[in-house]
Formats: structure tokens, sequence, C-alpha cells
């Protein structure tokens, strides 16, 4: 193993270089830049994908029974990455990350204009690269499970079918009651007040200190769309965006991204130069984001401690209570708008995005019919009518970015995000003694430092004795929503 991690760290270079490109492409770069920056990271994954198949030989070599958890987890990885790169000719990676570069820009200028017809036919090109990535990587079942497993190693169709099975009827019941009982306000009053953006950028790094995020390893930018994103385990950033109104969506896009950050920080930093130095799964990455936004961002005991903050830096706050407050910041109203969504409706706009991508690559949905289909889902999930395009099949960069498959990994992450809250102790005392260190630490040693050694499943069962089971989350809204005093 000792020859594989030594030529691994080419691999670790490559991609140490390609994050940072990425994080520029989101953050600094210049628009006509997008062409070449796309070029570049062409070039750097067809070198990576040189390094990884140079491995191959080996990792063929290498005797799974002799290794220990580590050994055997970067062992599985490589797999992986081998098995990707031998299946996925040159030629289509290189061309789906120069179309995606380009698709970026597209819709961005598409959303802007509300016209889905300027980014249609990247987005058919782009999913017509993703059936055939299907169909080289193999899968049993649908041809979904095969984009599915990239971003969620063993989930499939039926683990996704069975959590919206179970969770949209749920939160179905729970939202009638919600808007017929009326505690949890439809809009507030705050929602449309405008803010100073200096004093937010204030009120945001008093958040991060709050939480105590190290400033040495971490850092805070602006983008259009909020993300997190690991140079290495010393260097994590993340970003918000700030829009004038409404403060909440600002702070808890900070609180989300520093979950997303959390979990790269506490990483074993003994992974470094290695495969499993990052998340187990989209989904397993996504439940720490949720859990710290939604499980601690939005409760009544996190409303109490950020309080003085809020007052000392925003006047208009100082009108209204904490109890107010913590009403603003869990109002519930079906919204057309996924990342405007509370926690309460959020998986319906899951659930329709997810039954779209599996149409989309099964061949049951066409491309030039997702206004209309999108149309239809909404008014069937949150009775809600879309105005325009950038309201509805827009309004996500993700399919520009060629990233199917990825979205169920969010309602995935809500789910395990329940089971981390049910969990852990004493998390009433940690947060009230503003002791951020106690859960980060908990959870470190219960999950986040052990990276991708193990599959997602695997390190559920070990960590929680529990896989992707709604329940928790199920009793988790209930809880909250139905019994107004918790």
């Amino acid at each position: 193993m000792e020859s594989i991690l030594s030529s691994y760290r080419r691999y670790w270079a490559l991609d140490h270089s390609s994050a940072l490109l990425n994080w520029d492409s989101e953050t600094y770069l210049p628009e006509d830049g997008f062409k070449y920056r796309g070029e570049a990271l062409a070039q750097i994954d067809s070198l990576q994908r040189e390094e990884i198949l140079r491995l191959a030989p080996l990792v063929e070599k290498v005797k799974e029974e002799d290794l220990d958890d580590k050994n055997r987890g970067i062992l599985r990885v490589l797999k992986r990455l081998i098995k990707y790169y031998t299946a996925i000719p040159t030629e289509i990676s290189e061309k789906l990350i120069r179309l995606t570069t380009e698709a970026f820009n597209i819709w961005r200028k598409a959303k802007a204009k509300s016209d889905f017809s300027l980014f249609s036919p990247y987005l058919n090109e782009i999913v017509e690269i993703e059936k055939i990535i299907a169909e080289k990587l193999g899968y049993r079942g649908d041809p979904y499970n095969a984009l599915l497993d990239l971003y969620e190693e063993g989930a499939t169709v039926d683990d996704i079918d069975n959590v919206f099975n179970q969770l949209i009827p749920s939160s179905k019941r729970i939202l009638e009651n919600v808007l017929s009982e009326g505690y949890y306000p439809k809009e507030h009053p705050l929602e449309k007040v405008k803010y100073d953006i200096n004093q937010m950028k204030k009120v945001n790094e008093d958040i991060i200190d709050l939480l105590g995020m190290p400033k040495s390893r971490f850092r805070m930018d602006i983008s259009p769309h909020p993300f997190t994103i690991r140079i290495s385990i010393n260097d994590v950033r993340i970003t918000t965006r700030y829009e004038g109104i409404d403060f909440k969506s600002t702070i808890f896009s900070v609180i989300h991204e520093s979950g997303h950050a959390t979990y790269e920080l506490m990483i074993d930093p003994n992974l470094e130069f290695t495969p499993l130095a990052s998340g187990a799964s989209s989904g397993i990455h996504e439940s720490q984001s949720r859990f710290w936004e939604n499980m601690i961002g939005r409760s009544r005991d996190f409303v109490k401690i950020l309080f003085p903050i809020l007052t000392e830096n925003l006047d208009f706050v100082r009108e209204y209570n904490e109890e107010e407050i913590y009403k603003y910041f869990n109002v519930v109203r079906p919204s057309s708008i996924r990342v405007d969504a509370d926690e309460l409706t959020y998986n319906f706009h899951i659930a329709l995005r997810y039954n779209i991508e599996k149409g989309l690559i099964n061949g049951s949905i066409d491309v030039k019919d997702l206004p209309s289909i999108w149309e239809e889902k909404m008014m069937s999930y949150l009775g809600l009518d879309i105005k325009n395009d950038s309201e509805g099949v827009l309004q996500d960069m993700h399919w520009s970015n060629g990233s199917f498959g990825y979205f169920p990994t969010y309602t995935l992450g809500n789910v395990v995000a329940g089971i981390t809250y049910s969990k852990l102790p004493n998390l009433h005392e940690s947060i009230m003694e503003r002791k951020f260190d106690n859960i980060r630490d908990l959870l470190a040693e219960r999950l986040y430092k052990y990276g991708r050694t193990y599959p997602p499943k695997v390190l559920l069962e070990r960590s929680f004795n529990e896989t992707y089971n709604p329940e928790y989350l199920i009793k988790y809204l209930e809880n909250k929503y139905l019994n107004f005093s918790n």
C-alpha cells in the first residue's frame, strides 16, 4: 500500500488544483474566462485519469484480506475510481467537462432572462451523455442507480422510493396541521425588511466566531449560489450571498455551509494524501449541514444565544423579541423556490427533481417537456402555480453541472440529520452553554473522522445503528411543528 499511496500524491495534487480552480470559477473568475477554465479543468481531469489508471496494476495485486479498515477503505475507493475511469472513455469525460463549464454560464444567462429555450439544447446534450455514462458504468434495475451510486455509494432507487413513500405523506399531514393551526406563520414582516450588507457581513462573522470555526483553516466569500469546497484538510472554504432583504437567508446559508465545512475540517488528518480524506458521501455530507442549519440553527436554544448578536448589529431587530425571531426563522410556507423552502416543505422539492431525473435518464421524460412537467408536479406537491422558467425549471445550477443523481442526496441528508439529532446526548445544554466544540468532538468521533473509510450504509450502521430510516426525521418534524413548546 505504501507504493500506491506514494503514487496517489500526484492525483491528490491535481485534485487540489482542480478544487481551487472550481472555487475561483464560482467566485472571482471573469465571465470571459469560463471557456478557457473549462479547457484547463478538462486537461486536469485527463491527468487525474492517467494517474488513477497507472495505479490499477498495483491495486489488483493487493490482497484485501490482509488489510486493516483504513487500507481496505483506500482499496475500495481506488477500485471505484479505476472502474469509473476505465468504463468512461476520455473523450466522453472531457466533452462533459467542457460542455458543463459552458452550460453553467449559459444557465446563468437563461435564468436571468427566464428563458428555458436558451439552456434546453445544452441540457439535452448533457442528459444524453449522462445516459451513456450510466450504460458504461452498468447497473442493476433502474439505469438511474448507476448515477445515484456516484454520489451515494450503494444507494438505489428502492432506498429513495422507500424514503419518499413514508416522508411525503407524513409531511403533507404535518403541513396541513401547521397551516390550519397558525402558530408558525406563513409570512413574517422581517422577510420584507431590507438590510445593510456590511452590517450583515458583521453578523455572519460573529456567527462564525460563535460556532468556533477555525479561521486559520477556513474562509468565507460571496457567490451567487452558496457552496463549500475542500482544498485540503487545512483549507476549507464556504460562500454565502447577500440579497439585501430577508436576512435569515444569508444567516442560514452560513450555518448550512459551516456544517459542511465542519465535517471536512474534522476528518482525521492522517487520511490526508489518501482517497479517504473527504466526506463519506453526498448524503452523509448533507446530513451534517442540515443538522447544523435546522436542528441547531433554527432551534429555540440557538435563537436565545444568537439574539444578542442580531440586536447589536441590526437596529430593526430590536423591535422584536426572541419568540418573534424564532417564528421568523421557522416560517412555514409552500414556496416555488427550493433554496427558500422551509424544512417541512423542502423534501417535496427534492421528490419533484428526483422523479424528473429518473424520467430523463430512463427516457420516459423529454427535456423539451420539462417546464410543463415541472408546473404539473409543483401543483401536485405544494399546490403552487409557477410564474416563469426562472422560478421553475431554471432555478437550480445542478443540471448545468451534469449532477444527475445528486438531488436525492439532499433528502437522504435530511433523513440522516434526523437520526443524528435523535442520537446526540445533551444537545440542549451544549447549545445553551455555547459549547459547540462538544458537539463537533462527539460527531467527529462517531462520524467525521472516518472520512470515506466505510461505505455510507456501513458507516451509519456503525455510528447510529441505522441507515436511511425516515422515521427519526418524521418524529423530529412532528415534535417541533405539532408541539409548539419544544
